[in-house]
């Protein structure tokens, strides 16, 4: 009796939560750049602010409707590079050493044990493993990952951008969203046909810069009304600027993209039930750090920061033994996906044990009754950023202790109580911003994470090393180019974007030599 035979019996004699005992599949859909509350799915149930009422996601509906809402997933940083990588690892970006989006300290010593790829085979050899769409992740690439199939390494833009050595795309396949889902579509079919269990990870380049969408799209957008978190007309550029992330409009361009995104991700949930795997196949939907915009409100900041906006992520599953139309707000983490999947696919031999993860399934199938073990109780996200505000931050239970490095300044919210994080609690409870404290720097000790002095020196030896250099002479080339076609709206803008990126460089190289002597001056371990 072949594979196929076998899981057919089981969907007509036996309840889903004896689906599992078939090898599962894995889908995981990998998001750029999403904010927390821009689906149209509650993220906390009853809550209608934790939705947006202005995008449209139907389908993530669908998935939220036939599986669990992940009310408290966390990305492991707060951009991309990091948590695709931790993600890839069920390792922290701490003891990975890859926190910030420079690889530096990556490159000189790969700190990876196991992959989700390698994980899964180890469970069960027959496993095939796919990725498609945007990798970003300098540590390893795709095949030495273990991947069988892959469109990779890719880097952070699919080519759509305001950048002339890259190919624009065509106007019916916006940041490739279409075409990734017709190859992960394509990717499923062959398993089926082979009676393979597979792994597939699609990590769109939506929802990131530069946005671009569909025109119909578009246009359905611009007959809606905006919503209660986009009502001022001061919101909305009536401009339109030929190559800019405002491109038609940033808020009608930005809700297409996602609509477009969600139509695709309806494509795919439409396969997995045409090929009659659905009931075998856990569906993970995710993003990978907190959106620029104001779609992550009423969490605070975003993008680039550690406060709830910059990490919690829109997340859902569903799978076997996940009950349809539930919520789950027991804090997991994108770190703990690796563990997750090898226990859900049968592994049993212990992984490493430098991992930071726990697997998930009692949560899935148990919910806000479920719990998560992992080698340490505490969450520690480290951010020792060298461009913008380094931080560093734990949460334990329902308490978040978030630390400026430059400013040393720590508060402390109860974020069971305060998503927002506007009531600082450190006044009132000064032995627990004690305790937290000495957890997070222990923490980062133990795993020789980066400092943010370490960074910001990286960062400078790039900016001397070719960055500045480099900007400097694509600019005189630009300026060139447009003295001898004065006209050239694209090359006027093209010369302003560089400019102001040449003037950046130089802003940066000063503070980041500046604040490195302020370091070495206080004597600090500027991680701690």
């Amino acid at each position: 009796m072949n594979m196929k035979t076998i899981r057919l019996s089981l969907l007509l004699f036996f309840p889903a939560a004896l689906f599992a005992a078939v090898v599962p599949n894995f889908v995981l859909i990998y998001v750029d750049d999403l904010g927390w509350a821009e689906t149209s799915v509650e993220m906390i149930k009853g809550r209608a602010e934790t939705r947006s009422d202005f995008y449209q996601t139907p389908n993530v509906e669908r998935l939220a409707k036939g599986g669990m809402v992940l009310s408290a997933c966390y990305s492991p940083s707060a951009l991309c590079a990091p948590s695709r990588n931790s993600l890839l690892h069920g390792m922290t970006p701490s003891r990975l050493r890859y926190t910030v989006l420079s690889a530096v300290e990556a490159k000189k010593q790969y700190m990876g044990k196991i992959t989700i790829p390698q994980a899964l085979k180890k469970a069960h050899p027959d496993y095939m493993t796919a990725h498609f769409g945007k990798w970003h992740n300098e540590s390893i690439k795709p095949t030495a990952a273990g991947y069988d199939v892959t469109d990779g390494p890719n880097g952070n833009g699919p080519g759509d951008f305001a950048d002339d050595r890259k190919t624009h795309l065509p106007d019916d396949d916006p940041k490739r969203i279409f075409s990734l889902t017709d190859k992960s579509v394509q990717f499923m079919k062959d398993q089926v046909a082979a009676e393979k269990p597979f792994y597939l990870q699609l990590s769109h380049y939506a929802m990131h810069i530069w946005h671009n969408s569909l025109k119909e799209t578009r246009e359905k957008y611009k007959k809606l009304p905006r919503g209660r978190k986009y009502e001022k007309k001061d919101d909305l550029p009536e401009e339109e600027i030929s190559i800019s992330m405002y491109n038609h409009g940033w808020l009608y361009n930005y809700a297409a993209m996602l609509d477009d995104m969600d139509r695709s991700f309806g494509t795919l949930l439409d396969a997995i039930d045409a090929l009659g795997i659905a009931d075998n196949t856990y569906v993970v939907f995710t993003s990978d750090n907190g959106g620029g915009f104001r779609g992550n409100a009423p969490l605070k900041a975003g993008k680039g920061s550690l406060y709830e906006g910059g990490i919690r992520m829109p997340s859902f599953v569903r799978g076997p033994g996940i009950t349809p139309g539930s919520y789950c707000d027991v804090p997991v983490v994108q770190w703990d996906f690796l563990q997750t999947f090898y226990d859900l696919a049968g592994g049993t031999a212990p992984l490493p044990p430098e991992l930071d993860g726990g697997s998930l399934r009692d949560v899935f199938e148990n919910g806000n009754e479920g719990s998560v073990k992992r080698n340490a109780e505490a969450l520690v996200f480290h951010f020792p950023w060298h461009t913008g505000e380094p931080e560093s931050a734990i949460q334990v239970g329902k308490y978040k202790l978030r630390k400026n490095l430059d400013t040393l300044e720590m508060k402390l919210f109860d974020i069971s109580q305060d998503i927002g994080e506007q009531k600082d609690l450190s006044s009132k409870m000064p032995e627990m911003v004690q305790t937290l404290d000495h957890q997070r720097a222990a923490y980062l000790e133990s795993v020789n994470a980066e400092t943010v002095t370490l960074t910001r020196r990286n960062y400078v030896e790039l900016l001397k090393g070719g960055w500045i250099k480099n900007g400097r002479e694509r600019l005189a080339k630009l300026k060139a180019e447009l003295a001898a076609d004065p006209g050239n709206k694209q090359k006027a803008f093209k010369v302003g974007i560089s400019q102001n990126h040449v003037d950046f460089q130089d802003r940066q190289l000063e503070r980041s030599t500046r604040l490195i002597k302020m370091h070495e001056q206080r004597g600090t371990a500027d991680r701690n």
